[in-house]
């Protein structure tokens, strides 16, 4: 089923979007995460744990199921397809990766530094800084493969319309 124009323009300004949001929550985590790691205070790095807290319990999970859910619906309702280009399926796999370590590793780890945090003993975790960091690569990573659309069709996407190799047209008597 292909959307008609006006939603898929309006699915692709919503898939953009929540994309872009996804990447700046997360070099905001990093943000965050360095200036904990790095605090003299324990007021300070207690501060930025809990701001990580809100950002991952408030805001990462809900923008990550978004874009997940907006680039499938995108992938859904235009000629791209979910399995017809290698590209698609690569931002699949890897956004549904991604959205996985978000909900079973970044949550809780932030959850727990924010708590130990709470406490007043903030216990810097350097996993949480590696974390963000690789995310933000990852999702840049996925801009770029967005744009660049690299590594043609899946077997299963086939060949274009109306494109016959000159091997093709010559069993067939078409001249090239």
């Amino acid at each position: 089923m292909q959307l008609r124009r006006p939603a898929r323009r309006a699915l692709l300004v919503v898939h953009v979007a929540v994309s872009v949001s996804w990447l700046g929550l997360t070099a905001g985590l990093l943000l965050l995460g360095v200036t904990g790691f790095t605090a003299g205070a324990t007021e300070t790095a207690a501060a930025a744990y809990q701001a990580m807290q809100l950002l991952t319990d408030d805001l990462v999970l809900p923008v990550a199921v978004a874009s997940l859910a907006s680039g499938v619906a995108l992938s859904l309702g235009t000629h791209w397809g979910l399995a017809r280009h290698r590209w698609v399926l690569t931002k699949f796999w890897l956004t549904l990766l991604a959205v996985g370590l978000t909900v079973l590793a970044l949550r809780p780890g932030i959850a727990r530094l924010a708590a130990t945090a709470a406490a007043g003993h903030p216990a810097p975790d350097p996993g949480l800084l590696v974390a963000p960091a690789v995310a933000s690569a990852l999702y840049l990573f996925l801009t770029a493969v967005s744009m660049l659309k690299p590594w043609g069709r899946t077997t299963r996407g086939g060949r274009p319309r109306g494109a016959r190799s000159a091997r093709g047209r010559e069993r067939v008597g078409v001249p090239s």
